[in-house]
């Protein structure tokens, strides 16, 4: 037997419970990982309120770090006693022990400690490709990043600013402002108190910029847009405010012949080479100190209700972790 917070209905974070659940033993090309800290993350809220629908039971969460209990067959490149760590599906991260599938498992090195190790590969790996791969960010760019005092949010401004370019962050009150300067962010907007169009428009003299980040959904998406300079890149890759519904293509043209891209993780980490090469631009990124990541609540696995209610009121600043 083990431990795991289960919900058997879609709905708000009082569906889920912490629960004794049978585990067997790991099958062909699994293997089963011991977790010692636990990854929270807005997309977890999705699966929760069926927003992403799954099967259910199910158990929410993407990201942890353990340690390998036990091999099923056929898993090569692996051992007893490995450490490792995981961004991805399959769900079920909420638990004191699971098997995985091995192949979406990545060794962690000794320099980096549990915590640390369930807080950068899901939120690590989502930077790497927003800022390398869905737009290039070069020296001299400037962007618009949404949710500067997030958990992506401050890992994108220190990783955009080793680049070398301008960042402009949007957050929701002053102490976020202050916390996304102090990881690198050039220009913070409160849009609490300040209208983040016109911010961007007189930071960039009129001209708006290139790409814009936007992990808030419908409530910033519009205003997005007119943020963007002519044929820039709108990145929408999450909705933590809902999703952007009921949009008009013939907007983009309007515009100034603007692109619009709904990215997600498991696309940019389909291949093992293409997790391989991702993960490892994180890791090294942490390893040399260029990355450095904040981890500002801690819950027991058990307060799993409370995480999420924090999260979804705005409470919470860079990243969370659940310990067991």
């Amino acid at each position: 037997m083990t431990k795991a917070i289960i919900f058997r209905e879609a709905g708000g974070p009082s569906v889920m419970r912490w629960e004794d659940i049978t585990l067997g033993k790991p099958g062909p090309g699994e293997v089963r990982v011991k977790h010692n800290a636990i990854g929270l993350n807005y997309i977890d809220t999705y699966f929760r309120s069926g927003l992403y629908p799954s099967p259910l039971p199910a158990s929410p969460g993407m990201e942890a770090a353990g340690i390998i209990e036990e091999l099923g067959d056929d898993v090569t490149g692996f051992a007893v006693g490995d450490r490792v760590a995981y961004a991805g599906r399959p769900i079920g991260a909420y638990s004191e022990a699971r098997n995985m599938p091995a192949d979406i498992l990545i060794k962690i090195p000794d320099s980096i400690d549990d915590q640390t190790a369930a807080a950068m590969m899901l939120q690590g790996m989502t930077v790497e490709y927003l800022l390398q791969r869905t737009f290039h960010v070069k020296p001299g760019d400037t962007i618009l990043f949404h949710a500067a005092a997030g958990g992506v949010g401050l890992l994108a401004c220190q990783w955009a600013k080793k680049v070398g370019a301008t960042i402009i962050g949007t957050v929701g009150s002053e102490e976020k402002a202050k916390l996304a300067k102090e990881h690198g962010c050039d220009h913070v907007i409160n849009y609490q108190t300040e209208n983040f169009v016109e911010q961007v428009r007189d930071i960039t003299n009129g001209k708006g910029v290139p790409v814009v980040y936007d992990g808030v959904g419908k409530d910033t998406f519009e205003g997005s847009l007119d943020c963007l300079q002519s044929r820039g890149l709108m990145v929408s890759y999450g909705n933590a405010s809902g999703p952007v519904s009921g949009f008009d293509l013939g907007i983009l043209a309007a515009k100034g012949s603007l692109y619009v891209t709904r990215p997600s993780l498991m696309d940019y980490t389909a291949s093992r080479s293409e997790l391989e090469q991702s993960a490892a631009d994180v890791i090294k990124m942490v390893e040399t100190g260029a990355l450095k990541i904040t981890v500002n609540q801690t819950y027991h696995m058990s307060e799993a209700v409370k995480a999420h209610e924090d999260l979804e009121g705005r409470k919470t600043t860079g990243s969370t972790i659940f310990t067991l």
